[in-house]
């Protein structure tokens, strides 16, 4: 098979572009005001920005449950959007939001009433314990309507229907930065309520997010705004077919998730400084990395609608495309991030040990930025949209578990390694993955047919 040209079908770019935008938009919205959160979080100072920073750890793990129920349901919609088939995506989602609401009740629960517990899994430090457990049962009652709004998103992104995250991520999240200011500060009639208030702010934000996203979304009567029986139409035979294709996805992501969670443990136990530049350095990141984030989920809208259509040898052009195209890409990213490292004594109240740590970790992150762009697309955009999600697991987790994760472990615990070097450990995974992802793509076998 002729490989297709890296730039020669404008219509592939044009489509691509037209999901992928919106998707980075909203993505960069998000990493903005986070940003700003923690901005504001770091004039408090650093004990401050580690405990928030782990207090999102134990989200962002949530998050990733969540992701990985989503991301299997997505798989099929977007090729139940290739046949035309709205009652499958409406069945589909509903299926989506009963499962998030479950795992929404378990992190609620251990948020509420065992705070303390779940910080002290990633740090030492009492004053860091406090602090977060304090913003961490503030911010419980937000994983509910969030569950709910994720399924939605993810919903409404396989069918070529993202403008609207868009819009209800910027006024949820506008809003977010207005309370924090008001609620972190307290400024005018409003309470000093420090990391506390940072979370009200987030849970107030994600009911409005979710309010927005649901009353545009059956205003305009968009597919998957169906009623509560066809979105309950789901029965066991479906539920069995939905988990043989999820459930590798919700291990992956929950697996990937614990990686990460290590990771965070690997620096708040090497010291304070650490984790609160690891912090940082993944926030300010963020400002770049919504790129690649846009590009996979925008191509594996595409490459998944192909292959409901029956269109497979145009999915492996797509495939080709994308995973050539997303390293050429991240070139600029890494000319926008490195300038950033000298606004870093501008924007963070932390002490010169940080910013030193900080700036090096920048360095290792450009130098791995190539590698992490391949496969971001190769996983997120190819193998996933494929249906091909028993081989992720290997491809996105086994090498972090085996060589990522003992590698900084043993550098921090067992060498007591300056803080870039763990970080290069943690990193050092991304070009053995590449090999892996070249030689899948490949073969061909990523590509599945799961709606037919």
């Amino acid at each position: 098979m002729k490989k297709p040209s890296l730039f020669g079908d404008k219509e592939f770019y044009r489509s691509l572009l037209t999901i992928a935008v919106p998707i980075m938009l909203q993505n960069l919205i998000n990493s903005l005001v986070n940003m700003l959160d923690t901005i504001m979080i770091g004039r408090l100072g650093t004990v401050e920005i580690a405990a928030v920073g782990l207090g999102n750890q134990v989200f962002f793990l949530y998050n990733l449950f969540l992701f990985g129920i989503c991301s299997g349901g997505a798989i099929f919609t977007a090729q139940f959007w290739g046949k035309g088939d709205v009652q499958g995506i409406r069945k589909n989602m509903g299926f989506c939001m009963t499962l998030n609401v479950m795992v929404a009740a378990v992190y609620t629960l251990a948020a509420v009433f065992f705070p303390e517990t779940l910080i002290g899994i990633y740090s030492r430090d009492p004053l860091v314990i406090e602090a977060g457990a304090a913003y961490l049962k503030v911010l419980a009652p937000s994983f509910a309507p969030f569950a709910l709004s994720l399924a939605l998103v993810l919903t409404l992104r396989s069918v070529e229907r993202v403008r609207l995250a868009i819009a209800a991520t910027l006024i949820a999240l506008s809003l977010n930065a207005v309370l924090n200011y008001l609620l972190i500060f307290g400024i005018g009639p409003f309470p000093v309520m420090g990391v506390r208030g940072a979370a009200l702010a987030t849970v107030i934000s994600r009911y409005v997010e979710a309010i927005v996203l649901f009353v545009v979304s059956y205003a305009r009567h968009y597919a998957p705004a169906g009623r509560l029986k066809e979105l309950l139409a789901f029965n066991m035979a479906y539920a069995g077919r939905f988990f043989r294709l999820a459930l590798p996805v919700i291990f992956n992501e929950g697996l990937w998730s614990m990686g990460v969670t290590m990771q965070n443990l690997i620096f708040a136990r090497t010291h304070t400084d650490a984790i609160a530049a690891f912090n940082i350095t993944n926030t300010v990141s963020q400002l770049t990395w919504v790129v690649f984030i846009g590009l996979g989920n925008g191509v594996a809208v595409l490459i998944g609608k192909k292959i409901g259509e029956g269109k497979e040898q145009e999915a492996r052009e797509y495939a080709s495309r994308i995973t050539r195209f997303s390293p050429v890409v991240s070139i600029g990213a890494i000319l926008i991030l490195l300038p950033l490292t000298q606004l870093l004594p501008f924007v963070f109240n932390v002490n010169p040990s940080v910013l030193a740590i900080t700036t090096q970790m920048f360095i290792v992150l450009c130098c791995a930025y190539p590698f992490r762009a391949f496969n971001m697309a190769a996983m997120i955009g190819v193998c996933r949209a494929g249906g091909d999600t028993v081989f992720c697991i290997i491809y996105d987790t086994a090498l972090m578990w085996i060589v990522a994760l003992p590698l900084g472990a043993i550098a921090s615990f067992v060498f007591k390694a300056p803080v870039w070097v763990i970080y290069l450990c943690i990193n050092g995974e991304e070009m053995i993955k590449v090999l892996l992802g070249i030689w899948r793509l490949r073969t061909g076998k990523w590509l599945h047919n799961v709606v037919n």
